[in-house]
């Protein structure tokens, strides 16, 4: 039987500790919290995960809350006029081809941890660095680093190739709330302020009931870059309401009832996307192989962390498998990564576009979609599937070409 350890017990580690479990392998996670450490702590993300994702969920059979977590049925999308901004320059909806939901990782990654054990699988609480590392390799055949945070991650390789930024793009903040009022399309309800940043929320589940996530995305040395100083949860509120009073007045009238979920429902901070190598080697010579987060850490603009972390899980499943016996060499680790590569190359560049000016001919696509509801499904649908969005979301003729399609749907 191989023994395969899985340092960090989050939206790429446990999936893959799932799959791995059922086909028999001997799996350990490694996770520096205990769940109890977990449901009592803050709240780590905005998580939500679209129809793919929740697909492979299903699929290893830990999908445990989709018939209690509110549906996102759709994205609606806004950009509001800087001098004006009761006014939007561009305003649609769209319903996505199957809904997404957002589940409280407060929620998840505790019953995720207990279920795991519970099917036989062993559960270390410890603190990892390079000395456990090495007790790790030593003891399994393969040993993957999918802890996102921490300096931990830092022992990987950043790699300047595949790494646009040097600097984080965003201040970035999460507000979990009750008493918003609802909006009638249950959505990801997406503004885009020209100079300032953006602002998004939707349905979610937490720890308390039915919530919804307000993130809000301030480019740095903006007015909504305003989180540093914040330490209070009554402070934090105040300031997400602030926001929204002064600079998106229509969706302030949607949030005047609003109150934190609980005492830890918030979370604030920014970070430099990037893109790291995915092996690393240790003193001994022995190597540990990166996933999710670890390795890929997008700017959660266009929400496709948990769901890269997610895919990520089930290529390296498929990849093991195919293993079979063989070595777990580095040339099949750097191979495993491309494969996954493939896909997240994608990802990462759009989601790097939207952290930018957009040229001209997204800004034509974007105000075309209020008129052409095929277009503007095509858009909502590609968070399903980034790659979706190309070639046209970075050609100007063939985004114009697209354009012009879908007027000839409806002409």
């Amino acid at each position: 039987m191989r023994r395969i350890a899985i340092v960090g017990g989050g939206q790429a580690g446990l999936p893959l500790a799932f799959g791995l479990l059922d086909k028999g392998y001997d799996v350990t996670i490694v996770s520096n919290r205990t769940p109890d450490d977990i449901r009592n702590g803050k709240v780590m993300s905005s998580q939500c995960m679209f129809e793919p994702s929740l697909q492979i969920e299903r699929e290893l059979k830990i999908n445990d809350w989709s018939s209690v977590c509110p549906d996102i049925e759709g994205i609606s999308f806004s950009v509001v006029d800087p001098k004006k901004n009761s006014v939007k320059l561009i305003d649609w909806s769209s319903p996505l081809s199957n809904p997404a939901q957002a589940v409280d990782q407060r929620i998840k990654m505790p019953a995720w941890l207990e279920k795991f054990s519970a099917r036989g699988g062993q559960v270390i609480i410890q603190d990892v660095g390079i000395e456990e590392l090495e007790i790790l390799t030593k003891e399994n055949d393969l040993v993957i680093l999918a802890a996102g945070k921490g300096d931990i991650v830092n022992l990987f390789e950043l790699d300047r190739a595949r790494s646009y930024f040097e600097k984080p793009q965003r201040s970035l903040a999460l507000t979990y709330v009750h008493g918003l009022e609802p909006s009638s399309f249950p959505s990801i309800s997406f503004n885009l302020l020209p100079g300032v940043g953006e602002y998004f929320v939707f349905p979610a589940l937490t720890l308390s009931g039915p919530c919804d996530i307000m993130v809000f995305e301030g480019i740095p040395g903006g007015p909504l870059d305003v989180w540093k100083d914040i330490r209070t949860p009554q402070e934090h509120l105040a300031a997400s309401k602030a926001f929204l009073d002064n600079y998106l007045p229509l969706e302030a009238e949607r949030a005047y009832n609003i109150e934190l979920t609980d005492s830890k429902g918030f979370l604030s901070g920014s970070f430099t996307p990037s893109v790291r190598k995915p092996v690393l080697t240790l003193p001994s010579g022995r190597m540990v192989f990166g996933l999710g987060d670890a390795l890929v850490t997008n700017d959660p603009i266009t929400g496709q962390g948990s769901n890269n972390a997610i895919k990520a899980s089930k290529i390296y499943l498929d990849s093991i498998f195919d293993r079979g016996d063989q070595v777990y060499s580095r040339e099949w680790m750097e191979q495993t990564f491309e494969l996954f590569w493939k896909y997240a190359y994608w990802v990462v560049k759009w989601t790097n576009s939207l952290l930018t000016p957009p040229p001209p001919h997204v800004l034509n696509l974007l105000t075309a979609a209020a008129e052409l509801p095929s277009l503007a499904s095509i858009i909502t649908n590609g968070f399903n599937n980034p790659p979706n969005f190309y070639p046209w979301w970075d050609d100007a003729e063939e985004c114009d070409r697209l354009i012009l399609e879908h007027k000839n749907i409806v002409y």
